[in-house]
């Protein structure tokens, strides 16, 4: 589980029997999932590192990366391209040859159609890099937080692009809001899209 976050899903697929590793960049989110795994009586193994340098040891039967736990998400200075293909890369590596990989990231599409002219006066918006910057405040372990956060937003193609050029050979590629997901055609304004793949060779 790439970007685990908190380990909601880690821990669902641990309470299925899977043998699950989840990897986040924040300490304090994984204390937060170690803490939720003990109450869950499950146990997954947490690894703190950047999706983008990443380097497992060993090959997993599958890899799930959802709910823009890192794919899409940069800090100020990231090439956003060189960014996500290296999280990518470093989940076909990853993989045994044929096993199946799942993503969900934010829909460019549904971005598009919503963004103003306004938007993209202000700075908020980038048509030419699809990258959109905000202040937000969330709730983090350590507490609310004012973060700025920029996100890297791609069309269906090119997310298609990307993940074969990773060595990734996309399967489907449906749409999906959180708690909405279905094996269905992308609605143009849903929030997200989710790829099914599989490694090639």
């Amino acid at each position: 589980d790439i970007g685990c976050g908190t380990g909601r899903h880690a821990i669902e697929l641990a309470k299925r029997g899977y043998k699950v590793t989840g990897v986040d960049i924040s300490s304090g989110m994984l204390s937060e999932a170690e803490k939720a795994a003990r109450a869950a009586n499950v146990v997954v193994e947490w690894i703190r590192s950047d999706a983008t340098q990443f380097q497992a040891t060993w090959q997993f039967d599958a890899a799930i990366c959802l709910c823009e736990g890192a794919f899409g998400l940069l800090s100020t200075n990231e090439d956003p391209v060189e960014h996500d293909k290296a999280i990518l890369r470093n989940i076909s590596t990853a993989l045994k040859p044929g096993g199946p990989f799942l993503l969900t990231t934010f829909n460019g599409i549904a971005k598009l159609r919503q963004v103003t002219q306004e938007d993209i006066e202000q700075g908020r918006f980038d048509p030419a890099t699809m990258i959109e910057e905000s202040d937000q405040e969330m709730d983090l372990p350590e507490g609310k937080k004012t973060v700025h956060v920029k996100e890297h937003y791609y069309t269906p193609s090119e997310l298609t692009w990307l993940l074969q050029q990773a060595g990734l050979a996309v399967e489907h590629v449906w749409g999906g809001t959180a708690g909405k997901w279905g094996r269905r055609k992308i609605h143009l304004d849903e929030i997200e899209v989710m790829l099914v793949a599989k490694k090639i060779g």
